[in-house]
């Protein structure tokens, strides 16, 4: 009788356990199996819930009923139907993200793509799930890509891939290197992005063969969401009918 597949996986972890000792990467107690979170610091993290705008996922303290709107969201329209974050702002999930991203702790994508799972505990994000849209992330220009050695929003796509079982689909690029957004106001941040971002040939290829094509964006922080909107009004212009955007964490 041949070894299950998923006894093999578990196997794997294991030995890679006893030569590289996995620590939480908050509070450095030894871990198994290849986690990077210990369960009192997963549980810890803080997640979003509702209430929280329904556009954006500001979250509103106090009790709202139904979904609601931010004075921000109010005011502006957006190529994307929605944006869904996973978790609230916190520090704690901000080191995991910048650990990914700056100290190429590249084990804590599957980790991060796991939390970012959860928000498709939303039902808003059924459809997507019963329709199979692509997860798309958020590309890196060529250069970025050449100094950091892999896309933090693609190593995350593939971490939800896994609890979701969506497809990933490089159907964005970054076809011109723009300025860090890090201390740019919304309007500067689109300005900053415009021309920046065009459609892959697997996403012509997606296109091609969708009759209803639908995506979800995937990165790891929504600020502004200045970036959303340029991926999302790329996709749309190309032919997408609707885009929704999920995210590990709100900015």
């Amino acid at each position: 009788m041949p070894f299950p597949a998923h006894c093999w996986h578990k196997l794997a972890k294991r030995l890679l356990d006893l030569v590289y000792t996995p620590q939480c990467a908050l509070c450095g107690v030894v871990l198994q199996l290849g986690r990077s979170l210990c369960g009192t610091c997963d549980g810890d993290l803080p997640r979003l819930s509702a209430p929280f705008c329904a556009i954006c996922g500001e979250p509103f303290h106090g009790r709202i009923e139904g979904l609601c709107q931010c004075p921000n969201c109010g005011k502006l329209t957006f190529s994307f139907g929605f944006a869904r974050p996973a978790m609230l702002r916190d520090e704690r999930t901000r080191q995991l993200i910048h650990q990914l991203k700056y100290g190429r702790a590249i084990h804590l994508a599957a980790e991060l793509g796991r939390l970012a799972a959860d928000a498709f505990d939303d039902e808003r994000l059924g459809p997507a799930i019963q329709a199979k849209w692509p997860l798309v992330p958020v590309p890196l220009h060529r250069s970025r890509l050449q100094h950091r050695n892999f896309n933090q929003a693609a190593e995350i796509a593939r971490g939800v891939a896994t609890h979701t079982a969506l497809p990933v689909l490089a159907a964005l690029k970054r076809i011109r290197r723009t300025d860090t957004q890090t201390l740019l106001g919304r309007q500067a941040r689109l300005n900053n992005l415009r021309g920046a971002f065009a459609l892959t040939a697997a996403g012509r290829r997606h296109l091609a063969g969708a009759s209803a094509p639908g995506a979800i964006l995937i990165d790891d922080v929504l600020t502004t969401g200045s970036t959303a909107e340029a991926c999302a009004a790329t996709l749309r212009h190309a032919g997408f009918q609707c885009v929704l955007v999920v995210t590990v964490m709100r900015g």
